[in-house]
């Protein structure tokens, strides 16, 4: 199978049936041969049989190969050629090694003689084609015979020649010609018969395969009919618990009521989230997952990630970060929800699998990236990556230059490798291209107990765990690891990872997005970005930290807020370079505001003598103004009572708690931040107050979860609970500006519902069109009566989603829904700055 690949062809002949004396033609396209293709097509146009040219096997016989046509209907005799194309199903191909199937038949028939037989193919008169026989003339030649094969096939011709090798006994008319005519029969219906007998195998096993891939079809269609079923009973009830949580956490609630009241939202919330990966794998094997294309902001997602993930960290006492390159765009175009979705999986499993050290998310360009990831697509074959057995992959307690200090499981994921992708956003590196896509490169390392050898090459098939008895350590159900490799490659990249045994593992996986302007996003509104202050613009910091990865994800995180740093490894480097003793100096001696302190470089020692070296140097008039000392730790207020430091800032670092620390250290006010977290939060209150909402479902508990939900961001909220009684209330003019309706309910379903409504809109803006005063006031001309229509389902397939278009409806909102759903879902309808 290592020959190039087969030209551009319109047609293709694969050969996929062959004898085992010829099985090296397997594989072969028979369309790529010039004769091979003519005699393809003579067979197709004649509905006859077609014979190629003598050929040498790799036996060194001679052979040749029948060609049949196959057509999809019975074809009469007379059939046109074109008729004959149309019905062509394929080809059938027989090879025949002609020497052995002539040696074998003459044996049995020469008796005590042995004849001497040779068969040419005559087609070219002038130069005949020995099939069979030798060329070395015989010491005493015998009488020979000529006669004439017919194989079938016009266009081509033989004949055979044949005489007895010594002189015969008895006379030349005992070998008749009726016994060249038998050999000739004998040897038309072995190939024949061998012909149509693979052709009626190929035709059960067509056959066969129809019947399996019609169970094939009806199998998905009921899985995906059944997983719809089950997401609606699930997600129906679930609504109700969630929604009532919800309510319930609004009011007024004893500290250990509200404990009980969150715990039960969260395992809720997490079985609502398995549904959702149940449902994901399900679309994704029916290939009907679309993705997004929306402008979004890469490092506010990573953000989002790191929240969530913030309180097991600290209570596993892990060291979480996060790093972004500079020429990593700001604003990208593509799904979001999607790009957390990966992003949390990976991270999700590090926490889990990760007792000590770190987890390290870092983004790259792979344009400039593929020094730091070529080691991270070694093959997991046999369960190796690049170790020969699990004792040479444990760790060692030697302290390494990475993020926490310990080992990292790719040897490429060091300082030194860091330190060069720096340089690569330092020197201004052009991009290879100039396209308008950006392929990304996302690496999740973790310092955890590893991926076991002999489980490395099941780690994306879906449900498989590397520890799958009854009382493994650690629960999940194995499947987003086989989700995110879904969805990276969805995204055009691939994903691949490096694991040693209680060393740790890295994950990397690409995918290409595409470049958005700031300016585009300015013009959709459904785009949701989160700007930071801009109150730190043009301050500086001085780090203190000895792990210059660690102190490198600090300065991403001050870059950020508009402030610049410069890193020294000691408490006293800084005096140092506060005083310009020993040498050292900052950038044009602007003094930096703040001290940032990593928590291990500090100690009780140096608490009072820093600050009294400090308040020397203000005395001595080397420093104007104290900084602020600001410490990063883990646990801030234990650190703030025992340290007389400002501040201390919480890990993990993200811009926005670093920026809420610094307002409160450096004493700036927050009138920026505290707008746009008044924007933020009342954007959706904003679209929904004083609007006249129409909520239909025929379950009590969800519509009081909906109407409670609406009515807490200002709605007017009606309900019904029938989809008759909504066409009651839906009359026109109209007095709601918007209808949430349920799909599935007694007697009329939210669908033929929908349909109704549409027919009454069309009817009334077909009589307003028509210009009749008598039936149609001048308000109801005046603009196309349209009421948006949103489905409230908790069948969130594709099928559902095609079903609520295909009737009319507006778009739809999943039970149980959230706030962000709801207002990207609404917001299109009821946005004032948008038109009506």
């Amino acid at each position: 199978m290592k020959h190039e690949p087969s030209p551009v062809q319109d047609e293709y002949a694969p050969v996929i049936y062959s004898q085992e004396t010829v099985s090296y033609i397997e594989g072969l396209d028979m369309m790529s041969g010039e004769e091979d293709r003519e005699n393809i097509l003579r067979s197709r146009a004649s509905g006859k049989a077609v014979l190629t040219r003598p050929f040498r096997l790799m036996s060194n016989h001679l052979g040749v190969v029948l060609t049949f046509p196959v057509y999809l209907d019975d074809l009469t005799a007379d059939a046109k050629e074109e008729d004959r194309v149309k019905a062509t199903a394929g080809y059938l191909g027989g090879a025949f090694d002609v020497e052995s199937l002539v040696e074998n038949l003459l044996r049995q028939l020469a008796g005590n003689q042995e004849l001497v037989v040779n068969v040419y193919d005559v087609t070219n008169n002038s130069n005949p084609l020995l099939m069979y026989g030798s060329e070395v003339p015989l010491g005493n030649p015998s009488p020979s015979h000529i006669c004439m094969l017919d194989f079938g096939d016009p266009c081509r011709k033989h004949h055979m020649i044949c005489r007895y090798r010594n002189k015969p006994h008895v006379p030349w008319s005992a070998i008749t010609p009726s016994s060249c005519v038998f050999v000739i029969l004998m040897l038309l219906e072995y190939i024949i018969y061998a012909a149509w007998s693979r052709y009626d195998n190929v035709k059960e096993d067509y056959r066969k395969m129809e019947e399996l891939k019609k169970q094939a079809e009806a199998a998905d269609v009921a899985k995906s009919q059944f997983l719809a079923t089950v997401s609606h009973e699930i997600r129906t009830p679930m609504n109700g618990v969630l929604g009532m949580l919800d309510m319930l956490l609004d009011t007024d609630l004893k500290s250990t009521q509200r404990d009980y009241a969150q715990t039960a939202q969260v395992c809720g919330k997490a079985l609502i989230s398995l549904i959702n990966e149940v449902l994901d794998r399900a679309k994704i094997e029916a290939g009907k997952l679309d993705l997004e294309s929306v402008p979004f902001d890469l490092r506010s997602i990573l953000d989002d990630v790191i929240s969530l993930f913030s309180s097991k960290s600290r209570e596993k006492g892990i060291e979480l970060a996060v790093y972004v390159s500079e020429r990593v765009p700001e604003i990208l175009l593509g799904d979001p929800g999607r790009f957390r979705q990966i992003i949390t999986n990976l991270v999700g499993n590090s926490i889990k699998f990760t007792e000590q050290g770190h987890i390290f998310v870092q983004v790259h360009l792979a344009d400039h990236s593929n020094l730091a990831t070529e080691a991270k697509v070694e093959p997991v074959a046999n369960g190796m990556n690049g170790h020969k057995n699990e004792t040479t992959a444990v760790a060692t307690s030697v302290s390494c230059n990475t993020l926490s200090g310990f080992e990292a499981a790719d040897s490429r994921n060091n300082w030194e490798n860091f330190k060069l992708l720096l340089s690569y956003e330092k020197n201004e590196m052009p991009y290879e291209s100039v396209s308008d896509k950006v392929t990304l490169v996302v690496s999740v390392e973790d310092t955890g107990i590893g991926i076991p050898l002999d489980a490395q090459g099941k780690v994306f098939t879906p449900f498989m765990q590397a520890d799958s008895s009854t009382s493994r350590t650690y629960g999940g159900t194995g499947i987003g690891l086989s989700i995110s490799k879904c969805l990276v490659e969805i995204m055009g990249g691939q994903i691949n990872f490096v694991s040693r045994p209680h060393v740790g593992s890295t994950f990397t996986f690409t995918a290409v997005l595409q470049r958005c302007d700031r300016s585009a996003v300015s013009d959709s509104k459904p785009v949701m970005l989160h700007p930071l202050p801009s109150s730190f613009k043009g301050l500086s910091a001085l780090l203190v930290d000895r792990r210059p990865v660690r102190a490198t994800v600090t300065k991403y995180h001050l870059q950020r807020l508009g402030i610049t740093s410069e890193v020294v490894a000691t408490i006293e480097l800084a005096l140092g370079a506060f005083s310009g003793r020993n040498g050292h100096s900052l950038a044009s001696r602007k003094l930096p505001c703040m001290l940032l302190i990593e928590n291990d470089s500090w100690s009780s020692k140096v608490d009072v003598p820093l600050r009294s070296s400090l308040l020397e140097m203000k005395q001595n008039g080397q420093t104007p103004v104290l900084p602020k000392i600001v410490l990063t730790a883990a646990e801030s207020d234990k650190l703030k009572g025992n340290y007389a430091v400002d501040s201390v800032i919480t890990k993990p670092l993200k811009a926005s708690t670093l920026a809420a620390c610094l307002f409160q250290a450096l004493g700036i006010t927050q009138t920026q931040l505290s707008h746009e977290k008044q924007d933020s939060s009342g954007s959706l209150r904003g679209l929904l107050l004083g609007r006249n909402i129409l909520v239909v479902d025929d379950n009590k508990v969800n519509l009081r979860v909906a109407a409670g939900t609406l009515k807490k961001f200002g709605a007017k909220v009606e309900c019904v609970e029938s989809g008759k009684d909504a066409l009651a209330l839906l009359q026109i003019p109209y007095k709601f500006d918007l209808c949430l309706m349920d799909i599935q309910m007694p007697e009329m379903d939210g669908f033929e519902a929908t349909r109704h409504i549409r027919a009454m809109e069309a009817k009334a803006n077909g009589e307003a069109d028509t210009g009749d005063d008598s039936e149609v006031d001048r308000a109801t001309r005046a603009g196309k009566w349209h009421l948006p229509v949103l489905a409230m389902t908790a069948d969130v397939i594709q099928a559902t989603h095609e079903e609520c278009t295909k009737c009319g409806m507006d778009g739809y909102v999943t039970k149980p829904f959230e706030e962000k759903q709801l207002f990207q879902a609404v917001q299109k309808f009821l946005d004032p700055g948008m038109s009506t």
